[in-house]
């Protein structure tokens, strides 16, 4: 006999599964789901019922017919809610609105003169508030929070260290769960751009992918299988810290030689300053745009500079090439802006130092998302939460 329970969480993962199909491939008729997901039709029907009423489901009119009456279309209504990802940077935050399909709304920078936690979470509360009066009236209001931190994140969504900002065990998720709600997701900020450009960017198609987010470090988000991997302790990914060169400069990590050293976007800083002279090129938010300007106008210094990040990034790749065999890399983070200038160099590198068979089904691509990465990445975690329960009832809770 079966337990009443058991039919509950059976219908509600049916539902799940409606909601999922219809999102994917919409639009499509409640037969086209029945087909698909091999349900009889009273009970897709059934299922669809609810999902109208709960509004993340519409019906928009009449299809194609094959021969009887026409079908009626469904749509995942997009609009029923939105959500908010926030990237922690080192010299500011950017945040946006996204609707529940992750097209962006509205988004913002603010610099980060202070980046102690306490200034950085009230700026951020503060860009919480003023997004969601930007939000579009809609039945569920702002569904979540997601924020992307450059440094570790454990299990309990704690930021146990973030070295660029100075951060020790900070629990951001419970100092803004009070004011804006439980749905909040804290992650380190490569796997939220790695989880953005697969959901919305160069890796929509791959079910292999590592994100490589150079700015300030090196970290990385990998995919595999279509999912994000996290290590046994939610740590993976710090591939900023593997050693390509034995006696190279000191790391911030106290180790020498760490590919960050080398290839990210302060150590390009760096070396440019030393070769101007120009002590303030290191520190100067401005520096990188500075420097493509003049590489791009054709100055020689500026070409030899990017032209040996591109050769210490290819160096790192091919490690990873070589380790981890992926269908697909993807550079993000703001050194993805010099993209045209560090491809011949990285590619070169990469091809001549990897294993010939291991390279031969590797891609190797830009973000298509550009700096949004981690913020749509971060976003789409509050969503994925709020679509998991099919059975929520339209009640706002924005902020």
């Amino acid at each position: 006999m079966k337990i009443t329970g058991d039919q509950q969480l059976i219908k509600k993962m049916n539902k799940t599964l409606v909601l999922d199909t219809i999102r994917q491939r919409q639009p499509l008729s409640r037969a086209d789901i029945a087909a698909t997901l091999g349900l009889n039709k009273a009970t897709v029907s059934s299922l669809v019922s609810e999902l109208i009423e709960s509004q993340l489901v519409t019906e928009i009119g009449p299809g194609e017919s094959s021969g009887g009456r026409k079908p009626t279309l469904l749509l995942f209504n997009r609009g029923a809610g939105y959500a908010i990802g926030i990237d922690i940077r080192v010299n500011d935050l950017f945040a946006l609105l996204v609707d529940l399909e992750g097209n962006v709304i509205r988004e913002r920078t603010v610099p980060l003169e202070d980046s102690s936690p306490d200034h950085a979470i009230d700026q951020i509360r503060k860009m919480i508030h003023w997004l969601s009066k930007k939000a579009p009236e809609s039945p569920y209001g702002i569904v979540g929070i997601g924020i992307g931190v450059p440094g570790l994140v454990d299990e309990k969504s704690r930021i146990v260290s973030a070295p660029n900002l100075g951060w020790n065990n900070v629990a951001v998720q419970n100092l803004l769960a009070s004011e804006f709600g439980e749905n909040i997701h804290i992650d380190n900020e490569a796997n939220a751009g790695a989880i953005g450009e697969k959901l919305y960017g160069a890796g929509r198609d791959a079910a292999n992918l590592i994100y490589i987010s150079i700015g300030v470090g090196i970290g990385s988000g990998m995919i595999v299988g279509g999912e994000l991997y996290r290590g046994i302790s939610n740590f993976s990914g710090e591939v900023g810290h593997m050693t390509v060169s034995e006696n190279g400069p000191l790391c911030r990590c106290g180790n020498r030689g760490c590919w960050e050293t080398l290839a990210s976007e302060k150590a390009l800083l760096d070396r440019a300053a030393q070769r101007w002279k120009d002590s303030s090129a290191a520190s100067d938010e401005e520096g990188l745009d500075r420097l493509l300007n003049l590489a791009r106008a054709g100055d020689p210094d500026a070409l030899s500079l990017l032209e040996e990040t591109g050769k210490h990034l290819g160096v790192g790749l091919a490690n990873l090439v070589n380790i981890l065999n992926p269908e697909l890399i993807v550079i993000g983070n703001r050194l993805s802006m010099a993209g045209d200038l560090l491809q011949e160099p990285m590619l070169h590198t990469l091809e001549s130092r990897s294993l010939s068979y291991h390279m031969k089904k590797t891609q190797v691509a830009f973000a298509e998302l550009g700096i949004r990465s981690t913020a749509l990445g971060a976003a789409s975690m509050p969503i994925t939460s709020f679509l998991a329960d099919p059975d929520v009832t339209s009640q706002k809770t924005q902020p």
